[in-house]
């Protein structure tokens, strides 16, 4: 008789339980569909940025938008947004959404470049599985502001407990209603999501910058779980091989592209100039895991008593915390170096670290980041939050330097008290 009461017993509890995880799932659902309706009608009515001179967007014969413009082009990196999107996060991603806007209200860049991150469906923190709630909100913000934008992916950006898969958001990003929005998924033949590239041409029709964004994917293959520790083990995915094969691929066909039109448009020294500037077609590389380069180039730095090496040359910042590259390396950097095209890399993944340095020829700059749940405690500093301004020259050069958030330009009456903490003492 003791034996059937506990089992019946167990099942009265197992009955409960099952019946509250219901009734809190309901209830979930219904929290965060009210917090996402206040949210984007929040960004909604936010003003726009005024631009008197923005810059014209269309798309060339190979599918490739092209910004036309004969000024510096200003670019605003972005990175690791986090928006959770859940009801547990509905302060936080209020937060989130304001700093964004006064940044780039402020700043009036001509394009954002967002590398990675902009989700942060992480349930236990969120309180949803549901990332596309973050996209939505971030989407909206962008739109009511009225700058163009381009997304590229991050780990956190389709967990494995994720509602939406890659492919998925890849498609949120191309819905038509997101005018302002430069998203392509890339070649679906190609590992990873938001492979693409924007080209930059003068009125002439030269191509002076190529804007590459390169999914770094999240976690290996052979251990897709590895994100539910990732924070844990620094277990992430890297920039495949066919990958590498397209960005080379595309390297070779801008300068086949600027060569011929160049010879074939223009004469005399204006061509012979042309050529020597533009043959070689310059790009800029946005993505979101950095290459263990970065690492590399601060550990040749810190040997050499922190001072500039044949290999390295600083520009700003400091490391704030381990570089965490991914866990099998690439050959992304060396063929990079081998193109001889790309100037710079901008990333994001490791929120506190700040700095900016040429290596072996290509500048390496970590972004500025907004999160403000994902590390412990990390909403009470801020020596870390902030943007990139990225300015592009008319001859193909270019030049970036951090903006911290809590300055007087970046207007919030709801701004909030933080620490400004310092990062790697031994460096300061």
């Amino acid at each position: 008789m003791k034996k059937k009461g506990n089992k019946k017993m167990g099942l009265k509890i197992l009955i409960v339980m099952v019946v509250a995880i219901v009734i809190f799932g309901i209830a979930s659902t219904f929290a965060n569909k009210q917090n996402i309706k206040k949210l984007t009608e929040y960004a909604s009515s936010l003003d726009s940025v005024v631009s008197e001179d923005r810059v014209d967007v269309s798309k060339d014969s190979d599918g490739c938008y092209v910004i036309t413009t004969d000024r510096d082009l200003k670019i605003l990196q972005l990175t690791d947004i986090h928006i959770g999107g859940g009801w547990m996060t509905q302060k936080d991603d209020l937060r989130t959404v304001k700093t964004v806007a006064s940044m780039i209200l402020a700043e009036k860049p001509d394009i954002v470049f967002a590398t990675g991150d902009i989700s942060y469906p992480v349930p236990f923190l969120a309180g949803t599985f549901n990332n596309l709630y973050a996209a939505e909100i971030f989407a909206t913000l962008m739109e009511t502001l009225d700058v163009y934008w381009i997304p590229t992916f991050g780990n956190h950006d389709s967990e494995i407990y994720s509602i939406y898969n890659r492919n998925e958001v890849g498609d949120f990003y191309e819905r038509e209603e997101w005018k302002n929005c430069l998203f392509q998924k890339g070649d679906e033949n190609i590992d990873g999501v938001s492979n693409s590239i924007i080209k930059v041409k003068n009125s002439d029709g030269v191509i002076t910058q190529a804007l590459f964004t390169i999914d770094t994917n999240d976690y290996p293959q052979e251990n897709k779980f590895a994100g539910i520790v990732a924070g844990v083990t620094g277990n992430y995915d890297n920039i495949h091989e066919n990958q590498i094969e397209w960005y080379k691929a595309s390297c070779e066909k801008l300068n086949t592209e600027n060569k011929s039109f160049i010879e074939s448009t223009f004469e005399g020294d204006e061509k012979e100039q042309l050529l020597e500037n533009f043959g070689l077609v310059k790009s800029l590389v946005f993505m979101h895991i950095p290459p263990v380069e970065y690492a590399e180039a601060w550990e040749e730095f810190k040997n050499n008593g922190y001072k500039d090496t044949e290999n390295v040359k600083y520009y700003y910042g400091t490391l704030g915390e381990k570089v965490c590259p991914p866990t099998n390396d690439d050959l992304f950097f060396e063929t990079a170096v081998e193109m001889k095209s790309t100037q710079g890399i901008f990333v994001g993944h490791d929120h506190i670290n700040i700095f900016s340095m040429e290596y072996k020829g290509i500048r390496l700059t970590y972004g500025m980041s907004i999160d403000y749940i994902a590390y412990g405690k990390i909403d009470k500093v801020g020596t870390q939050r902030g943007c990139t301004v990225i300015t592009l020259k008319p001859d193909g050069t270019f030049d970036c330097y951090p903006e911290n958030y809590y300055q007087d330009k970046y207007v919030n009456s709801d701004k909030e008290e933080v620490t400004m903490q310092q990062l790697n003492e031994e460096f300061n």
